[in-house]
């Protein structure tokens, strides 16, 4: 904020991305979930500021659900990465997760709003997403 300020920047676009586990607690994740929680309120707090602040600068979370990535993969414990990654895949009843092309179409939908609309919150989950 105080970059912004010192650099008299009165518009562009912030975009954070977040996770639906930062508006809802699951019975896995729930440390997860509490830094996803962090994420939103600080989101909101920078926006809060920024509407203080009078600046045009906008700022955006885009929170999806299921993402095929490797994070899954990566923070599993499973020895078998191959396995992981369908564990993961068969939390969506149709094993279609979102992917990276379902976030980049977020970020430019946020960005593509005309000026004087502030897109605060999306929230995106695969189709076949239960939680």
């Amino acid at each position: 904020m105080n970059d912004i300020k010192s650099r008299k920047i009165d518009d562009g676009h912030i975009v954070f991305i977040n996770s639906m586990s930062g508006h809802r607690v699951t019975n896995y994740s729930h440390f997860y979930c509490a830094t996803k929680y962090a994420v939103t309120a600080l989101v909101e707090g920078i926006r809060q500021e920024l509407r203080e602040m009078k600046t045009n600068t906008r700022i955006t979370a885009i929170s999806p659900g299921l993402v095929r990535t490797e994070f899954r993969g990566r923070a599993s414990k499973a020895a078998d990465i191959e396995q992981s990654k369908k564990d993961y895949d068969s939390l969506v009843y149709n094993g279609q997760p979102l992917e990276a092309v379902d976030m980049a179409s977020a970020v430019l939908f946020a960005l593509s709003a005309p000026p004087r609309m502030e897109v605060n919150d999306i929230y995106i989950r695969p189709t076949a997403q239960v939680h």
